[in-house]
C-alpha cells in the first residue's frame, strides 16, 4: 500500500469519482491497472467492488493519502502544503493569519516550522543556488541587455562632446542630423481630399509607402550604430587599434558584414580571428626556434638576444652610407660620429651637422638597397629623399594616413600630427603630398 499525496487538501482540486461521480476527500482508491488517466474511486464505491468497462473489482490498487510526515514527523504532507498556501495567500511574516487558515497549528508552530525548514534549510538553499548557478551560465553567453540610464547625457549643440557623438542625442535616441534627413519634405505639400481620382488617391498612397520604406531605413541604420557602439567614433578607433595591423586589416574588410551577423557574432568572429593570428605567430616562433636546433626555452631566450644584436649590427652598418656624403667635409663627419655615439650609449643627439661653410640642408637620402624601395613610385621615391625617410617608414605613414582618412571621410593636418609622432615639417610634406596625388581628401 502506497501513501501519495497527489493532490492538494482542496476537494475541488481533485477529480470526482468514477463511481459515484462525487469529490474524492482522502483517503481514496487508486487503480493500479487501469490508466491513464487514472482510474479513482472514493471508499464506499470501492467497498461495493465498482466495476466499469475494463476496471475489474479483482485489480491491483494504490492508497492515496497525504496523512505522513515529510519535514518533521509532527506535520504531515497534508499541512506542509496547507501552510505553502496559507503563506501564500497571506504573505510571508502574517503567521497569526496562516495558523488561522490552518486552524491545526498555532501562530509559533507555523513560524518556526516554516523557517526552520523552508528559509534555513541548507538543503533547499544549496538547491536553489545549483538552479541559480545554472540559469547563470545558461544566458554566459547571450548580449548583455541595453539599460537606458535615468539621466542620460545632454551635450549642448555643437560642443565638443557632441561633436565626438556625431550629433547623437540619447534624451531622444535621435542624431539631429538624421540619414535621408529631408524625406518628410516629399509629404509636405499631400492632402488627402475626397474629391481626388483613384489614380491621384493611388500616387500618393504610393508616396506615402515610399515615405514608409526611407523612415525603417533609417531606423535600420540608426539601430547599427547603437548595437555596434559607433556614436562615438574615436572610442572606437581606439578599441580597435589594440589589435595588431594584420588584425586591423581583417577588421576593415569585415566591418561592412557587421550589419548582418550581428554585433556580439562579428566581436566574436573578430577576437577569435585575432586569437587565432597570435597562435600562429607563435607557432611560426617556435618553428624557427627548431629549424635552428633549439630544444628548450634558455636557449630560445639566448638565441632572440643574439638575434636582436645582429639586427642592431646590421642596421650600424647601413647607416655608414651615410658617413660617405660627409666625407668631404671633416668638421661635419666628426659632429655626425659623435651623434652616432651618443646614439649608442642612449644619450638625445642635440649637436646638428653642420660644416664649415656655414648651415646648409642635408643632402638626398640614398635609396639604394633599402626595403621596400621597390614599392615605391617616381614621385614618392623623391619625396622619401628630399624628407630624408626611408621606404618603409613612409609606406607605414602613408597606409596609417589613408585608413584614418577612408574612415573620417577626410583628414586635417592636426590629426595627421597625431597619428605620426615625427618631425612636424616632415609631416606637413607627407601631408600635402598625399593630399597632392589624391591618395587622401582635405578637411
Amino acid at each position: 500500500m502506497d501513501r501519495l499525496g497527489s493532490f492538494s487538501n482542496d476537494p475541488f482540486d481533485k477529480p470526482p469519482c468514477r463511481g459515484c461521480s462525487s469529490y474524492l476527500m482522502e483517503p481514496y482508491i487508486k487503480c493500479a491497472e487501469c490508466g491513464p488517466p487514472p482510474f479513482l474511486l472514493c471508499l464506499q464505491c470501492f467497498t461495493r467492488g465498482f466495476e466499469y468497462k475494463k476496471h475489474q473489482s479483482d485489480h491491483t490498487y494504490e492508497i492515496m493519502t497525504s496523512d505522513f510526515p515529510v519535514l518533521d514527523p509532527s506535520w504531515t504532507a497534508q499541512e506542509e502544503m496547507a501552510l505553502l498556501e496559507a503563506v501564500m495567500d497571506c504573505g510571508f511574516g502574517n503567521w497569526q493569519d496562516v495558523a488561522n487558515q490552518m486552524c491545526t497549528k498555532t501562530k509559533e508552530e507555523c513560524e518556526k516550522h516554516y523557517m526552520k525548514h523552508f528559509i534555513n534549510n541548507p538543503l533547499f538553499a544549496s538547491t536553489l543556488l545549483n538552479l541559480k548557478q545554472a540559469e547563470e551560465a545558461k544566458t554566459a553567453d547571450t548580449a548583455i541587455p541595453f539599460q537606458s540610464t535615468d539621466d542620460p547625457p545632454r551635450p549642448a549643440f555643437d560642443s565638443l562632446l557632441s561633436r565626438d557623438m556625431a550629433g547623437y542625442m540619447p534624451a531622444r535616441a535621435d542624431f539631429i542630423e538624421e540619414f535621408d534627413n529631408y524625406a518628410e519634405w516629399d509629404l509636405r505639400d499631400i492632402d488627402f481630399v475626397e474629391d481626388d481620382s483613384d489614380i491621384l488617391h493611388a500616387l500618393k498612397i504610393a508616396v506615402v509607402d515610399i515615405y514608409h520604406s526611407r523612415l525603417k531605413e533609417r531606423q535600420r541604420r540608426k539601430k547599427i550604430i547603437r548595437d555596434h557602439g559607433l556614436i562615438n567614433l574615436k572610442k572606437f578607433q581606439l578599441m580597435e587599434r589594440r589589435y595588431p595591423k594584420e588584425v586591423q586589416d581583417l577588421y576593415e574588410t569585415m566591418r561592412r558584414f557587421a550589419r548582418i551577423v550581428g554585433p556580439v557574432e562579428h566581436d566574436k568572429f573578430i577576437e577569435s580571428y585575432a586569437l587565432e593570428f597570435e597562435l600562429r605567430r607563435e607557432i611560426k616562433r617556435l618553428q624557427e626556434y627548431r629549424t635552428a636546433g633549439i630544444t628548450n626555452f634558455c636557449s630560445a631566450r639566448a638565441y632572440d638576444h643574439l638575434k636582436k644584436t645582429r639586427e642592431e649590427e646590421r642596421l650600424k652598418r647601413t647607416m655608414l652610407s651615410e658617413v660617405l656624403q660627409y666625407i668631404q667635409d671633416s668638421s661635419a663627419c666628426q659632429q655626425w660620429l659623435r651623434r652616432q655615439a651618443d646614439i649608442d650609449s642612449g644619450l638625445n643627439p642635440s649637436v646638428p651637422v653642420s660644416s664649415n661653410s656655414g648651415r646648409r640642408s642635408a643632402p638626398p637620402l640614398n635609396l639604394t638597397g633599402l626595403p621596400g624601395t621597390e614599392k615605391l613610385n617616381e614621385k614618392e621615391k623623391e619625396l622619401c629623399q628630399m624628407v630624408r625617410l626611408v621606404p618603409g617608414a613612409y609606406l607605414e605613414y602613408k597606409s596609417a594616413l589613408v585608413n584614418e582618412c577612408n574612415k573620417q571621410g577626410s583628414l586635417r593636418l592636426a590629426q595627421a600630427r597625431a597619428l605620426i609622432k615625427i618631425d612636424v615639417n616632415k609631416t606637413r610634406k607627407i601631408y600635402d603630398f598625399l593630399i597632392r596625388e589624391g591618395y587622401i581628401t582635405k578637411a
